[in-house]
């Protein structure tokens, strides 16, 4: 078996027979639902692949290959009346440099165009009824001679058009003094990409382009195109679309049993990497009527090619491919209030929740001071850091949820950098955390966090005053996917603990410890203490307080509980220590071993 890992060319993949999971079903849904359609998708989640199907069923030089390519597949029994019938023109976006001047991005664009036009032209001067007169400096120009070319010919234009926002939304998130002005020259008046956009919708008007397939990640550019290209029905968020691009459970446990068969692994071993799979991989959702939890492809390939290439894990859970989309956290986090949505990400007890999700939001608010929630969590949505759930609340809100734990890192490490942007801190808080990883002695870290977080703590940049925040701070430092699979607020006896680490099942040679770590928060103020006198006390002072000693009897009953389902779900390979942490303000902590 072999795994199109960073493959998006359709006939390579069916031709060399790479796996492939058949989601040719859906072209006679898209068919019939509309000629001008916007799919939005996070990056690297199988859009352009979906491109390259859309071309290899609808291109006529392809009828000869039909059978070939699809006859195999859920479309090819149940062929529609279009298949092969059209002239594909496709344009990719994402190959648009972005760090350029005005002028040389409007001539950058007119050059894709038309060598997208002239690759057009070799493929069909044939069918066409005279020659496409190429203008170089003017791609809409060689676009029109294109359709002028189709008269007198049987023949219409499927416009294929792969990430329509990157280069714009690249312009935006850079944040530079002039990304304004450059942004405006694109898409407002009579910018280029507006103007392209007019071009395209005329070309619907009975002048040859018969259906257009657009895909992206957002719709902040669709909205400033409105005036120009109101024309484009979405379908992103259709129940019927969501697995369009990315996998069902049952489809990669299929595939992983076959992988395991081939490095003669047991079935226990095989359910158990499905198991790190979905706590890594799974739970996107793309609609409001949600029917279950898509997997991410790319970051499926991944797993897949590494486990049957080793007949083990990859050391590395994300894949680098991915790891830029920390750049998208990072942007929502800079904006006003934006780290306040960052952090409550991580709270799944008090989730993020939005009336709905803002989809037509352009140039304006991306680039204004100030931003709603609604905005920021609905711009993390689309970038696939954040998904839909089935949950709402009690006045009907959306809930959102980050999906699976290897986009939980990404929020992680970017709360880590701004906590620890030195690099001498960032080296102290490693060594410390990696002691505790092999002794389980708490103390160490503790003691970092009273002198170097508690001291520039400020709360204000938080919503909450209570163990939410401690718990976060330890988080950011203890997360490691290398060796753990970690968990914050897991459901154990249908309660959640507060961080579970379980040593992940390929790292269990090395000397490493499973946490079981239950945080409390005693605030100065309700038990008339103050910060500097807690300062003051030592640690045993510290636990004889009455407060202390409530909250660490709270936390060593559930404790007990949680020890025992972890131990009888993972037995004597468990290697498990158990704690209570109380913080006492934001001034000390104090610890206890259960």
């Amino acid at each position: 078996m072999k795994f199109p890992y960073g493959l998006a060319n359709f006939e390579k993949i069916i031709n060399e027979e790479y796996f492939y999971i058949d989601r040719t079903a859906r072209i006679r849904q898209i068919e019939d639902i509309g000629s001008t359609l916007l799919f939005l998708r996070p990056r690297r989640f199988g859009k352009s692949l979906l491109l390259s199907m859309l071309e290899n069923y609808y291109d006529v030089k392809k009828a000869p290959q039909f059978q070939q390519l699809f006859g195999h597949l859920a479309i090819g029994q149940n062929p529609t009346a279009k298949h092969n019938q059209y002239l594909i023109l496709k344009w990719n976006f994402s190959t648009i440099m972005t760090q350029l001047t005005n002028v040389e991005l409007n001539q950058t664009l007119h050059d894709h165009i038309n060598g997208s036009i002239e690759q057009f032209k070799v493929h069909y001067q044939d069918l066409l009824s005279h020659e496409i007169i190429l203008d170089e400096s003017n791609g809409l120009r060689s676009l029109q001679s294109v359709l002028a070319a189709l008269i007198n010919t049987p023949y219409k234009i499927y416009l294929l058009i792969d990430e329509y926002d990157n280069f714009a939304n690249e312009v935006l998130m850079a944040r530079e003094s002039n990304s304004q002005i450059r942004y405006k020259s694109l898409l407002q008046g009579e910018g280029i990409y507006k103007t392209i956009f007019k071009t395209i919708k005329h070309g619907t008007e009975g002048q040859g382009i018969d259906r257009v397939f657009i895909t992206g990640v957002s719709p902040v550019v669709m909205s400033d195109l409105t005036s120009g290209f109101n024309i484009a029905e979405n379908i992103y968020l259709l129940p019927d679309f969501n697995d369009l691009c990315g996998f069902w459970e049952a489809e990669v446990a299929a595939v992983l049993q076959q992988v395991a068969a081939e490095c003669q692994l047991s079935a226990e071993q095989a359910h158990e990497a499905l198991i790190m799979m979905r706590t890594f991989y799974n739970g996107y959702s793309f609609t409001y009527d949600q029917k279950g939890l898509i997997y991410n492809p790319t970051l499926t390939l991944y797993f897949l090619k590494h486990f049957q290439k080793g007949c083990g894990y990859p050391r590395d859970i994300l894949d680098t491919n991915l790891s830029m989309d920390r750049g998208k956290i990072a942007y929502v986090a800079a904006l006003p209030h934006g780290y306040q949505v960052v952090t409550q990400a991580l709270n799944e007890t008090q989730p993020l929740a939005i009336a709905e999700l803002a989809d037509r939001f352009g140039v304006k608010e991306m680039l204004r001071e100030s931003h709603d929630a609604t905005f920021m969590v609905s711009l993390l949505y689309y970038f696939g850091v954040l998904t839909l759930t089935p949950e709402r609340t009690a006045m009907g809100s959306l809930i959102l949820k980050i999906p699976n734990l290897v986009i939980r890192k990404l929020y992680v490490e970017q709360i880590h950098e701004q906590l620890l942007p030195d690099f001498t801190a960032k080296e102290t808080a490693l060594q410390v955390v990696q002691q505790f990883y092999q002794t389980g002695d708490l103390q160490p870290l503790c003691d970092f966090i009273e002198q170097s977080h508690f001291k520039v703590f400020d709360n204000r940049d938080y919503r909450w005053t209570n163990e939410l925040v401690i718990k976060t701070l330890f988080l950011t430092l203890l997360f490691n996917d290398t060796f753990y699979i970690m968990d914050s607020e897991m459901s154990l006896q249908r309660d959640y603990a507060d961080l579970v680490m379980i040593v992940r099942p390929d790292m269990r040679q090395f000397q490493l410890l499973d946490f079981l770590i239950e945080f409390k928060y005693v605030a100065l103020g309700e038990h008339k203490l103050d910060g500097e006198q807690v300062r003051e006390m030592s640690l045993k002072e510290l636990k004889a307080l009455k407060p202390v000693k409530k909250k660490i009897a709270e936390a060593k009953k559930k404790l007990i509980g949680y020890r025992q389902t972890l131990e009888s779900v993972y037995g004597a390979r468990l290697r498990l220590h158990t704690y209570c942490v109380v913080s006492v303000g934001y001034d000390r902590l104090v610890w206890v071993k259960v």
